[in-house]
């Protein structure tokens, strides 16, 4: 399996196991309860020295809660999924090194009521 592939399935897996409504083919319907989270986009840098293969994979996270004034509930989440990032270790076929993590939070007017958005990039070294 495919590094990023493999990472991504652990985490959504992990992010479950924690009771958190989790979206991985695209954003929800119109109508779904908040909190969620949606596993967005990841990128894979690999490298190749004598026939053996490393690099990184950068996945990004979004949160989404309809009240803009949990943000400390929002916060939690995010330090949750982060616990999840820095505690990746090992799967089935690589090893991982958690590098780091980076996350915002700011207000989103996409819908007809105010949300807060919350993002974090992690950031990780496989073998």
């Amino acid at each position: 399996m495919d590094p990023q592939q493999e990472l991504f399935t652990r985490l959504l897996t992990e992010i479950r196991k924690k009771g958190y409504d989790v979206y991985d083919d695209g954003l929800p319907a119109e109508g779904t309860p908040y909190p969620f989270i949606y596993l967005a986009d990841s990128q894979q840098t690999d490298h190749v020295i004598k026939g053996a293969v490393f690099g990184n994979v950068y996945q990004t996270i979004h949160v989404w809660h309809n009240n803009p004034k949990k943000r400390g509930t929002v916060s939690a989440i995010l330090l949750d999924i982060k616990g999840i990032c820095w505690n990746m270790r090992k799967t089935k076929n690589f090893l991982w090194c958690p590098m780091d993590t980076s996350q915002r939070l700011l207000p989103d007017n996409t819908t007809k009521r105010p949300l807060l958005h919350g993002i974090l990039d992690a950031a990780f070294k496989f073998y």
